[in-house]
């Protein structure tokens, strides 16, 4: 028995670290989404949050400040994607595109201004783990019991401070879209523009903020992976993470509860790839694949079922 919660606990210890990359570019997802904005671009907004975060923290002992700078890169990059499909009227997917591959070579270029190398060096210092003094109190209280180093509860509970702040982001999103009337303005925006319009909401401003949103919250995703999963920023820890988290929120129906859904169940297989590959024998290629299986599947099987905005995608012209 306590094998067996010891093996659960190092599956969820995972899912936990890979999930809130993955939530937070997924609710920023759900902001563009929700007033009309496609935004594809995800992928590299969580690139230029992830090279930021490092780059910064490596420079700076406060992983806070690294965390934000993240957040702000990200916005930077999406008031560029609002700027082309919001006040030029771009292709959103064309738009989306070009971010991904401008915020790749940005960051390339500027960490071989600044490393030498096409990685960063590590962080001072990675976000803390929040539970962490309360859980070495209690195991000095209990020496050897449920809050040793490496139990159940610590593996689960005892992890980095962005997992909660992700979680608590979709209490956030979701009060902010059902609960207030910046909420009520985006949705309608998104489902009939010139309606909302009529009634006196400003449909450009609405739309550049949403997408501003979604632009900081994954630039905040990929700054909790350099600054909470791994230490330090390199071309390979992102790859593929935005178009998950665009898959998470078809499979949650554009709304904040069921893409957390979502992101645990990608959070879950990247956490078992990386729980099962090691030392299992099953080449590492196979494995590697599991999350992308699964966001093909899911694709194909939600889809079709996603209630999209009515206006999604599709530029709004103010009538003369």
């Amino acid at each position: 028995m306590a094998q067996f919660l010891k093996d659960l606990g190092v599956i969820l210890n995972a899912t936990l670290m890979y999930t809130p990359p993955l939530l937070f570019a997924a609710l920023g997802s759900c902001f563009s989404e929700k007033s009309g904005v496609v935004n594809i671009g995800l992928e590299g907004m969580i690139v230029i949050g992830a090279f930021t975060g490092a780059a910064v923290g490596h420079f700076v002992a406060n992983p806070w400040l690294a965390f934000l700078c993240g957040g702000i890169a990200g916005g930077l990059f999406a008031l560029i994607h609002a700027f082309a499909t919001v006040t030029c009227k771009a292709d959103q997917t064309i738009s989306g595109t070009a971010i991904n591959f401008l915020a790749s070579g940005v960051s390339l270029f500027v960490c071989y201004q600044l490393f030498g190398s096409s990685e960063t060096q590590l962080v001072q210092k990675k976000l803390p783990r929040i539970m962490e003094g309360l859980f070495a109190a209690l195991n000095e209280k209990f020496p050897g019991g449920a809050f040793a180093q490496n139990s159940f509860l610590d593996l689960v509970f005892n992890t980095y401070a962005s997992t909660y702040i992700a979680f608590l982001m979709v209490i956030v999103v979701w009060f902010v879209f059902y609960r207030t009337r910046f909420g009520l303005r985006l949705r309608a925006v998104g489902e009939h523009p010139r309606a909302a319009d009529t009634l006196g909401v400003n449909v450009t401003l609405v739309r550049y903020l949403c997408v501003l949103f979604s632009g900081v919250l994954a630039g905040f995703g990929g700054a909790s992976i350099t600054l909470a999963t791994v230490s330090a920023f390199r071309q390979s820890v992102v790859v593929g993470q935005g178009f998950i988290a665009i898959a998470a929120v078809i499979f949650g129906k554009f709304k904040p509860q069921g893409a957390l859904l979502g992101c645990i169940l990608f959070g879950f297989c990247n956490g078992l790839r990386v729980v099962v590959g090691s030392g299992s024998g099953i080449p590492v290629n196979l494995i590697s694949m599991i999350p992308y299986v699964v966001t093909i599947l899911t694709l194909v099987l939600f889809v079709g079922r996603a209630q999209v905005p009515a206006a999604n995608g599709k530029p709004y012209i103010k009538s003369k």
